[in-house]
C-alpha cells in the first residue's frame, strides 16, 4: 500500500551552477530557500528589499534592480503604530530606520550593490505568496503614491490602503516586462536570466480556507503562464507540501509555516531539480 503521493518533479530545462549568480524574491519560503543555498557556497542575493508576498511588488522590485532608480525622499514614509522608524512602499518593515536620512543612506546603499548584483546574475528564483494586494489611498503626511500597490503597509492604519485580490491575467500583464525580456527589461547591458517560478506553500487562514485556496490558485494559473515565457520554468513547492507532506507534523506549530523539516524536504526536491 502506497502511503503518500509523490510529487514528481523530473528535471529543470535548465540547471544552476557554482559559477551561476542567484537573485531569490518574494516571501519567507523564498528567503528559507535562499538561505540553504547561500549556506552551501552558491552565490545569492535574497530578498534585497525585504520580504515580499505579492507578484506585484516583486515586479517593481525587479525593475528597480534592474534600473537602479535611487531611492529619494519622497520614497520615505514614517511608520505607524507609534513605531518611531522610516521605512519606504518599497520595503518590509525590518528595513526601516528612525530617521529619514538613515533609512534612504541604507536603502540605497543595498540597492546599488543589489543592483549590480542583478544586472549580471545568470538565474532568478521568484516566489508568489499572495495574490492579494493593498493600494494606497493617500494620507496627509504622505500624499504622493496614491493608488500604488504596496509592498508592505507599514502598520499604518487600515483606512490608507484598500484590499483587492489581483487576477490571473494582471497578474501575468503585470510581470511581463520581466518575463518577456529575460529579465534584461531591453537593456543590452542587464545579462538574460533564466527563471524559476514557484508559489510559497505558506498558508494564509485569515480569509478562511476558501480565500485562502483562491489567491493560490490564481497564482499557480498565473506561475504556469508565466514559465511557458522566455527561459523559465516551474518548480511544484506549494503542490509538494500540500500533497507528499500533507500531514500536519510538516507545519510549525501555528499550523501555517512549513516546519524547518518540511522546508529542507523541498528544498532538496528543489536542488535534485535543478542542482
Amino acid at each position: 500500500m502506497k502511503e503518500k503521493t509523490t510529487v514528481e518533479t523530473g528535471r529543470a530545462p535548465f540547471g544552476i551552477g557554482r559559477e551561476d549568480r542567484i537573485l531569490v524574491l518574494g516571501s519567507c519560503f523564498a528567503a528559507a530557500v535562499g538561505e540553504r543555498l547561500a549556506g552551501e557556497g552558491y552565490e545569492v542575493c535574497l530578498n534585497p528589499f525585504g520580504t515580499l508576498f505579492n507578484p506585484a511588488s516583486i515586479a517593481s522590485s525587479l525593475e528597480r534592480l534592474a534600473s537602479g532608480r535611487p531611492f529619494a525622499h519622497g520614497d520615505a514614509v514614517a511608520l505607524g503604530a507609534g513605531a518611531g522608524l522610516v521605512g519606504s512602499f518599497s520595503h518590509y518593515t525590518r528595513c526601516a530606520r528612525p530617521t529619514a536620512g538613515e533609512f534612504l543612506d541604507s536603502a540605497n546603499a543595498a540597492l546599488a550593490e543589489a543592483s549590480a548584483f542583478y544586472k549580471s546574475a545568470t538565474r532568478v528564483i521568484l516566489t508568489f505568496g499572495t495574490a492579494f494586494v493593498f493600494r494606497f489611498l493617500g494620507a496627509p503626511d504622505h500624499p504622493s503614491e496614491v493608488g500604488r500597490i504596496v509592498s508592505n503597509c507599514l502598520k499604518r492604519p487600515a483606512r490608507e490602503f484598500s484590499r483587492e485580490m489581483l487576477s490571473i491575467d494582471e497578474t501575468v500583464r503585470i510581470m511581463s516586462p520581466f518575463a518577456s525580456s529575460c529579465g534584461t527589461f531591453g537593456d543590452p547591458s542587464v545579462t538574460p536570466k533564466k527563471v524559476v517560478y514557484t508559489v510559497s506553500p505558506i498558508r494564509h487562514m485569515a480569509d478562511g480556507a476558501h480565500g485562502h485556496t483562491v489567491p493560490k490558485a490564481t497564482l499557480l494559473l498565473a506561475a504556469e503562464k508565466l514559465a511557458s515565457t522566455g527561459d523559465a520554468a516551474y518548480f511544484p513547492s506549494y503542490e509538494i507540501l500540500l500533497d507528499e507532506l500533507r500531514d500536519y507534523r510538516w507545519y510549525a506549530e501555528d499550523l501555517v509555516h512549513p516546519s524547518p523539516e518540511a522546508v529542507d524536504h523541498i528544498t532538496g526536491q528543489f536542488k535534485n531539480w535543478i542542482l
